[in-house]
């Protein structure tokens, strides 16, 4: 799978204000469902997102927003509660779904995520890291 260009995350840095673990995932995650699925990003794509209501878990808002073109001003990107994060890409013109989770070793390693130095270090880890290892999609 092709890596997000470094000026991507440079740009998601600046758009985010800051680089953080879920919003790295959120970027890769856009990512491998636009390319698993071979849907349109933007107004091709519908994403609806569980379990990252707040602080920081709906920074993976921010990296979906970015990476698939959903957004909250064109409608085509929710976010609703939810114990566990899980994410729904339905492409438009197909129909044809994917729902992405975090894999437990991921979510094993963002409960060390405890101050800004080391999530920065857990979000470069994940950006260099295989998609596979990271997510698990049905």
């Amino acid at each position: 799978m092709r890596r997000i260009l470094k000026i991507q995350l440079k740009t998601a840095i600046d758009f985010h204000g800051h680089l953080g673990p879920y919003l790295v995932l959120g970027l890769l995650m856009g990512e491998y469902a636009l390319k698993k699925m071979r849907a349109r990003p933007h107004f091709g794509l519908e994403v609806k997102v569980w379990g990252a209501k707040n602080k920081p878990k709906s920074c993976l808002i921010d990296g979906l927003q970015l990476s698939t073109g959903c957004t909250y001003g064109k409608g085509n990107i929710a976010k609703y509660g939810g114990k566990a994060i899980k994410v729904n890409f339905r492409d438009l013109k197909t129909t044809k779904e994917l729902t992405v989770f975090l894999s437990e070793e991921t979510l094993e390693r963002l409960k060390s995520a405890v101050d800004h130095l080391t999530s920065e270090k857990i979000a470069m880890e994940f950006y260099k890291k295989g998609v596979r290892s990271i997510f698990l999609s049905r």
